[in-house]
């Protein structure tokens, strides 16, 4: 009798355990499509901050993901091939790729879409955005506290909304510490050319500059090289850039796109659906910050001085402009 009741036991522990495993294995996979912007995967900043989030959806949610580069400008073409691929969200990275976004989200309503830096009325595309003039604010700072010539220069990708939230914080971080700084601004038009980067930079430091700060995807990679060769000081963005020149990047403006995809794929395993229609990410929700600051030494002064603006941007005592300025 002992022996059956042992066999039984097992018998309903075993059917236990593979009710279990049917429920584990018939969890459902979530797959997540992303069309990278302009300058592709490599470029060490944007794109490659994305990626990063959805590797680590990847290894630590179990979501399924792929992407498409668009070297050519045919977004619609990348994005439709997405569609067909049928992913439960698909990710549009950076504003360009917005009209040809919208287009496609109408022909297909259904499916919901997702714009990295863009705003969007379409209804099936949740719009994300980021508050990058507070963490240009900081880094603006940190130029000021750093310069001996007293002339510092802003090398933007294209002349676009998103990048003069870039431009405007670098500027009034940098007059909040020093109002009689020179500050140079030049747009290269493009976020994939290393000699254009390379190009204003040189022009720049030829013109006395001494600190060099880029939202200019890998051009900008191509001014932090110049400034490297030339000895003098730059900030990274987006991810940190200190490995690209270590004895010229002071610090980096942090733009947490990783942080933000992964939360959108966290989202959508817990929830099977992403319901808020937008996100605007700033200090206070850490989507954008200042990395580590290394090759210089900031006083005590100035370190605190950068935490106190920090906080009073947070604390919304210190207000930032995103829209340019009129005779910027």
């Amino acid at each position: 009798m002992k022996k059956l009741m042992v066999i039984f036991l097992l018998i309903a522990l075993l059917a236990v355990g593979c009710s279990t495993a049917q429920t584990e294995s018939s969890t459902e996979e979530y797959k997540i499509g992303i069309l990278l912007s302009d300058a592709g995967l490599g470029d060490e900043s944007f794109n490659d901050s994305a990626f990063k989030g959805l590797e680590k959806a990847r290894d630590e949610l179990g979501i399924l993901f792929d992407y498409k580069e668009a070297p050519d400008g045919n977004y619609e073409e990348k994005l439709n091939e997405l569609v067909a691929e049928k992913y439960d969200i698909i990710i549009g990275l950076g504003f360009s790729v917005q009209e040809a976004l919208e287009k496609t989200a109408k022909q297909f309503p259904e499916q919901q879409f997702i714009l990295i830096d863009g705003q969007s009325e379409v209804d099936n595309i949740i719009s994300i955005t980021f508050k990058e003039q507070e963490g240009s604010f900081l880094v603006g700072m940190v130029a000021a506290m750093t310069s001996k010539t007293g002339k510092i220069g802003f090398i933007g990708g294209a002349d676009a909304p998103v990048i003069h939230h870039f431009e405007n914080g670098f500027i009034e971080g940098a007059r909040y510490v020093k109002p009689t700084i020179e500050i140079l601004s030049k747009y290269a038009g493009t976020f994939d050319d290393t000699q254009a980067g390379a190009a204003i930079a040189d022009q720049y430091i030829k013109n006395n500059v001494d600190f060099i700060y880029h939202a200019a995807g890998f051009t900008g990679f191509g001014a932090i090289k110049k400034a490297e060769e030339k000895g003098i000081y730059a900030a990274g963005v987006d991810i940190d850039q200190f490995f690209v020149a270590e004895k010229t990047v002071v610090t980096s403006m942090l733009k947490n796109v990783d942080l933000a995809v992964y939360q959108l794929a966290k989202t959508l395993v817990e929830d099977g659906k992403i319901t808020e229609k937008s996100f605007a990410l700033g200090l206070a929700d850490q989507g954008v910050g200042l990395a580590d600051i290394r090759v210089i030494q900031l006083t005590t002064e100035q370190q605190a001085a950068i935490e106190k603006a920090r906080e009073a941007i947070v604390a919304g005592t210190i207000k930032v402009t995103a829209e340019k300025r009129d005779g910027q």
